[in-house]
């Protein structure tokens, strides 16, 4: 997989795409999410090639998402599980989910996944929650501003403030 590298780019979000890759890889993340486990699954729930799901793959796994398990032996077969770093991108899976709802991407009439809170059945979605009050925040309302982690790239970047009523910086 030949992507650009992030290395010194002072930024999470970077960072993280960096760990995930790219679009195949998620897509395997999200079938994890699901219950997919082998490879043969994996190919036949995305058409992925087989040379890019190899790929992935391995980089899902080097990256610390994904662990390979052997499942059986004489010929050698491989089940692949998320790690807990990999569990952490489930919260992904719902707002991309939402997006392609809201954009009419999926081809469906109406969403063909939604998200249940395991125990109660209830539907779950995701949102922005103030964590002084736990009030949820309109993505309007919402705005960037420097962490103490920020360098001049950063404060450079938040110094574009947006006005247009989308998430904006200080």
């Amino acid at each position: 997989m030949r992507l650009k590298s992030f290395e010194g780019m002072v930024c999470p979000i970077a960072g993280a795409l960096s760990v995930i890759g790219d679009r195949w890889a998620l897509l395997i993340l999200r079938d994890l999410l699901a219950g997919i486990s082998r490879y043969d699954d994996f190919r036949r729930s995305s058409g992925v090639t087989n040379a890019t799901l190899s790929d992935r793959l391995k980089h899902l796994e080097g990256a610390g998402l994904i662990e390979r398990r052997l499942y059986q032996t004489g010929p050698d077969r491989h089940e692949y599980a998320l790690t807990w770093k990999g569990q952490n991108v489930a919260a992904l899976m719902p707002v991309l989910a939402e997006l392609g709802d809201r954009w009419g991407v999926s081809g469906a009439a109406e969403p063909p996944l939604i998200f249940v809170n395991r125990s109660t059945g209830a539907t779950v979605r995701s949102s922005f929650v103030d964590q002084e009050t736990g009030e949820p925040v309109d993505v309007r309302d919402v705005r960037l501003k420097e962490g103490p982690g920020a360098d001049d790239t950063v404060r450079w970047r938040l110094s574009h403030s947006r006005r247009d009523g989308a998430i904006s910086a200080d």
